[in-house]
């Protein structure tokens, strides 16, 4: 096939989908580009299924060090394990695509994105996740797409779609938003305090702003031969198994559904199971279909448990643990729990338990991330951890998983709002979230566990945080948005949809569906039901902390911020090092200075930051006319001495300045190391010093 290309305008900006050059072999392959930044997708589905019951899609993004031309850092001088930033990239393609294949589709398929060039002109997430639905929509693979991706900013009130990283800075929101034609499918993103009624309207925006990249993926398509789908029929169960094996569990599963407690609802789940396995598998001799049975067996449970908890809302108004749609789960905080952290919350809500940690350090204390954008600092992190326990299994305890890397994130985005300017709280913070108990959105209880830490530290945070997770349930015109979901309905409902913020507007967003897409009429109503929620815990949360403490923890260190002149750095730094060495070494604080000549002193001891504030100001510390000063003889020469007034500051002791009668040498007088008094007596333009010791002097009585 020869080269392909179309090209459509999004916003500011020219994107181009070619096919027919690269990775011909792969089922299909695009590269799509804006200016100099080009990503390559490819996608590639097995022929045979795969004995496994979920969707085995993998999504990977690829950070080639090339594409800025830059060679990679360490000792293997080649890309490594995927940076957080891949990872979180690789989450947002795969989010969107993920709904859009067939229900029962067990073929294996992996989409790679690959970036060949970038100059940070453009986001290059989005390229990926349009090549992405680009290279599966020509393909023969099973996809119901067209879909796309946006990232919308504001820039001086105006909305705009992919914006380039300057305007990103001066912005008061960044969302990723992705959709087909009929709706949204996904959102992600940060704001700054900003209202429901503008997240609707800037999801308004991305979705009119997505338009054309519809329509250039179908004009690829037409262009490419409409190649046909792959036919996929999903595996059907014997009716006659189905209906019986449904008439039994029906009134057992209804049952379990409305055990409030979640170990227990899973307990009658099982107990279920196993009468029904009794009943109408271990009969069966013939060892295959016995096992085909029994897997048959587990669908019908799950497909169970789908429709009555559906048909309980959506007909009764009641939900599985009885609550009505806007009821949000009992609430417990407590604060101060862990005596040597700088602060620490505990956030309890229904079955989800999170305990929030935070601990204070300085500039030395600073993430270093080297990665296509360059080599960043970040002062502010947060951590999440989702131990096997939490949901009472056993499991792989190791580094962090996708999931944690994206929970984390979208808790740290909603946070970071909150962060005092570094002005104002010069240290390095760090969270971690340790989730102690799982049944649904512990990453809004992140939120707000880090929320209780943040006060317990001290921390003057610019406003308190909470969170929330929305969900759907919707079955043709009729449907039902609920708050604060558990974990069952994030399974069985299309939709989670987390939102978090202060009383002043939200901070972060993040949406995922399972259906085609959800209307703006559903988005205004979750918006809503979240913005209440949220209300609600934070006056449930604020009974127990709602100001930061008047005082940081003794295990913190204390940073002192003092001013010298720009080019004094330099002399308290010392040649190689060895000033501000020494004064490290002397006193045991941390030092960190800036080229503005701003310096921080950390130290969990006071008198070990006064004594070393004392020291640089003595080395800053400039001669004044008139003032006295014990100075150390440096130098003797035949007309005067040199003497060292202040540390690097050195002042000329004429031989005529030294005594009042008339002296032939000055070593009569004085030697090298001497410690005398002196007078300032003129500084000139140059800085030269001009000193005077008989001014300290009695004049001797012949000559009064």
């Amino acid at each position: 096939m020869n080269k392909i290309t179309v090209t459509s305008r999004v916003g500011d900006s020219t994107v181009t989908i070619e096919t027919g050059r690269m990775a011909k072999q792969a089922d299909g392959s695009v590269v799509v580009s804006s200016g100099n930044n080009m990503v390559l997708v490819t996608a590639v589905s097995a022929a045979e299924p795969k004995d496994v019951d979920f969707f085995p899609l993998t999504v990977e993004f690829q950070e080639k060090f090339y594409a800025t031309g830059k060679i990679p850092g360490g000792y293997f001088k080649r890309e490594g394990r995927p940076t957080n930033n891949a990872t979180l990239t690789a989450r947002l393609i795969d989010r969107p695509i993920r709904p859009c294949f067939p229900e029962g589709y067990r073929y294996e398929t992996q989409v790679v994105a690959t970036t060949l060039s970038y100059d940070g002109t453009f986001p290059i997430d989005v390229l990926a996740s349009l090549g992405a639905s680009a290279a599966l929509h020509i393909s023969n693979i099973p996809f119901n797409g067209p879909t796309a991706s946006v990232q919308i900013a504001r820039v001086n009130g105006q909305l705009k779609a992919n914006p380039s990283a300057t305007e990103l800075e001066s912005s008061d929101m960044d969302i990723t938003v992705a959709g087909t034609r009929n709706g949204l499918l996904m959102v992600e993103g940060e704001t700054k305090f900003i209202s429901e009624a503008d997240v609707l309207a800037a999801l308004k925006f991305a979705h009119e702003s997505m338009k054309p990249l519809f329509d250039m993926q179908d004009e690829l398509r037409t262009k490419t031969g409409n190649k046909a789908k792959r036919e996929f029929v999903a595996p059907k169960i014997d009716a006659e198994f189905e209906n019986s094996v449904r008439t039994f569990l029906t009134p057992l599963i209804s049952t379990a559904l409305k055990t409030r407690d979640k170990l227990k609802r899973y307990e009658a789940y099982a107990a279920a199971k196993t009468e029904a396995k009794t009943k109408f598998v271990a009969t069966i001799t013939d060892e295959k279909l016995q096992t085909k049975r029994g897997k048959e067996l587990g669908t019908i449970v799950e497909d169970l448990k789908y429709k009555l908890s559906r048909d309980l809302v959506l007909n009764e108004k009641v939900r599985i643990d009885g609550r009505s749609t806007t009821d949000i789960r009992s609430i417990s905080n407590e604060v101060g729990l862990l005596p040597r952290a700088h602060g620490s919350g505990l956030f309890t809500r229904g079955e989800t338990q999170v305990l929030g940690t935070v601990t204070l350090g300085t500039g030395d204390d600073e993430q270093y991330i080297d990665d296509l954008a360059g080599l960043t600092k970040k002062r502010f992190m947060l951590h999440y951890n989702f131990p096997p326990f939490s949901v009472g299994e056993v499991g792989r305890i190791g580094s962090q998983s996708r999931r944690e890397i994206g929970h984390g994130f979208l808790a740290e985005r909603a946070v970071k709002a909150i962060i005092p300017d570094f002005e104002k709280f010069p240290y390095t913070i760090r969270i971690v979230s340790e989730v102690l108990e799982s049944n649904g959105s512990s990453s809004m209880g992140t939120v707000c566990s880090s929320t209780l830490a943040l006060l317990d530290a001290g921390v003057p945070i610019k406003g308190n945080v909470a969170g929330i997770a929305m969900g759907l349930i919707k079955e043709g015109d009729k449907y039902a948005v609920l708050s604060d979901i558990l974990g069952d309905e994030d399974h069985l409902g299309d939709m989670d949809f987390k939102v978090a913020g202060t009383r002043k507007g939200v901070t972060s967003l993040q949406m995922d569906i399972k259906i085609d897409s959800i209307s703006f009429a559903v988005m205004e109503q979750a918006l809503k039901q979240a913005y209440d929620g949220r209300n609600h815990i934070l006056n449930e949360m604020e009974k127990v902390i709602s100001q930061p403490r008047g005082e940081i923890s003794q295990y913190a260190p204390r940073i002192e911020t003092i001013k010298i002149k720009p080019d004094k750095v330099r002399e308290v730094i010392g040649a190689g090092g060895k000033v501000i060495k020494g004064i490290i070494e002397e006193t045991g604080v941390k030092i960190d200075i800036e080229d503005d000549g701003t310096i921080h002193i950390a130290s969990t001891d006071p008198k070990a930051a006064k004594r070393a504030i004392e020291i640089i100001n003595g080395i800053c510390a400039e001669a004044e006319v008139g003032k006295v000063y014990s100075g150390k003889v440096v130098k003797i020469m035949d007309f005067g001495a040199f003497v060292e007034i202040l540390p690097n500051n050195s002042g000329l002791l004429h031989i005529s300045e030294i005594a009042h009668e008339r002296i032939r040498n000055v070593t009569d007088v004085l030697n090298e190391g001497d410690t005398i008094d002196v007078k300032v007596l003129d500084i000139d333009r140059s800085g030269r010093i001009k000193l005077s010791r008989k001014a300290l002097l009695e004049r001797p009585q012949q000559q009064q």
